[in-house]
């Protein structure tokens, strides 16, 4: 979003504020160009014969997002079984679909396998039992590097005592498996966390990778995750992917002239992709001074966006209606009955009661944590593209809330 002449607009010149009347708020809205430039500019970075970038659906599911990838020339990194079905009815070829489970059964991998994704297993128990099943199935394998990297302890995924990934000293288990069912490894996985800003990290797990890639003389491709910084504020540092890309190209490009063939080199960027083209907008309902805070509330809460409260991210924010107002200090919060706060004493042009306000960096891990907390409904969500807005998700309703609830007939009226 950017501001001219007094004016936020989107991509395209699209009005923010007209977004705000013709969908009514609260409303996410995801700027389609920003998706792409993002995506080109991953694809720009690394300079290998073969390159994949597979989008990281859980970051935003929406399936017009995911086509929308699809036609930039994406694959999919999915999560659940749910996510291989939404990335097939959006498009997506199911080789061209990575499924990466966690703590699932031989059941709900079986019914990837069914669906022809390709499938990536982190845990020896699971390998073992998927080997004896399915040994004529390639599998990728999940290594956890031991590399502790993120932004917060939550998102922190490589470390030795996470729950993913196959530790790279159990290698003699792995092969002794493989050995025995017969099974091909396709391919090799790494994800070590989100909100890495040092380059290092990537080329530490890297050499891990690649010295276990040597053990296994049939791969096709490995795949390096994601985890890049994205910049959350004006000024703020984020991951330089040219430059992680000319060192990790270079490394890349040698181990392949080593291994004797090309591997396509793939990453799974989900934050990098969309956090930037999200905009959450919402209307301010009171503005409240205490003694000492000037509260700002607005029409919605951490059951729309919980990040600040579950990671204490932060969160841009600023004021659509009145942007070149006069600077005060706000704490903006929510209408849930919890501590729910979006930023504390944020400085921010005067805010008045039914201004749109906007939340920035909204595109990744924001309407996919939302929910129905205090039974409220979940907003609608918008997509500009190509100067044109299209709505992408409905508004929910009180129909909606009570779809799946079930009356028990102890509760049902008694006709005389």
């Amino acid at each position: 979003m950017y501001l001219e002449n007094g004016k936020y607009y989107l991509s395209g010149g699209v009005d923010p504020l007209n977004l705000a009347q013709n969908y009514q708020l609260p409303l996410y809205v995801y700027d389609g160009a920003i998706m792409k430039r993002q995506y080109d500019r991953m694809i720009q970075a690394f300079d290998v014969p073969k390159i994949k970038v597979n989008y990281a659906c859980k970051a935003l599911s929406n399936i017009n997002v995911l086509s929308l990838f699809k036609s930039f020339g994406a694959g999919l990194d999915t999560v659940s079984i749910q996510e291989v079905e939404l990335g097939l009815k959006a498009g997506f070829e199911p080789g061209d679909i990575i499924y990466t489970p966690n703590g699932v059964n031989l059941e709900e991998i079986g019914e990837a396998v069914a669906l022809g994704v390709r499938i990536n297993i982190d845990n020896t128990s699971i390998l073992e039992q998927f080997g004896q099943a399915y040994s004529n199935i390639p599998v990728c394998i999940r290594i956890n590097p031991h590399i502790m990297a993120g932004g917060n302890s939550k998102i922190s995924v490589g470390h030795i005592d996470s729950k993913f990934g196959i530790s790279f000293h159990q290698m003699p288990l792995v092969h002794r498996i493989v050995k025995t069912t017969g099974l091909k490894i396709e391919g090799l996985h790494m994800h070590t966390g989100s909100g890495i800003l040092d380059p290092e990290v990537f080329l530490s797990g890297a050499e891990i990778l690649f010295n276990i890639s040597k053990e296994f003389p049939d791969l096709d491709y490995i795949d390096f995750g994601s985890g890049f910084k994205v910049p959350y504020k004006e000024g703020d540092v984020e991951t330089n992917i040219e430059e992680l890309g000319a060192r990790i190209s270079d490394r890349f490009n040698e181990f392949c002239r080593n291994y004797g063939k090309d591997l396509t080199l793939i990453f799974e960027p989900g934050k990098f992709l969309v956090s930037e083209a999200g905009f959450f907008l919402a209307k301010v309902n009171v503005i409240k001074q205490t003694t000492s805070t000037v509260f700002a509330g607005i029409d919605s809460g951490l059951n729309h966006l919980i990040r600040p409260m579950f990671y204490d991210a932060y969160h841009q924010i600023i004021n659509v209606s009145n942007p070149e107002g006069k600077g005060r200090f706000y704490t903006v919060v929510g209408y849930i009955c919890e501590t729910d706060t979006f930023g504390v004493n944020r400085r921010i042009p005067e805010i008045r009661e039914e201004d749109v306000l906007c939340i920035q960096n909204a595109g990744a891990y924001c309407f996919t944590m939302s929910s129905n907390y205090n039974s409220r409904f979940r907003p609608a969500e918008v997509l500009v593209y190509e100067g044109k807005d299209y709505l992408i998700r409905k508004r929910e309703t009180m129909e909606d809330l009570l779809r799946n609830q079930v009356v028990a007939p102890i509760f049902e009226k008694v006709e005389s």
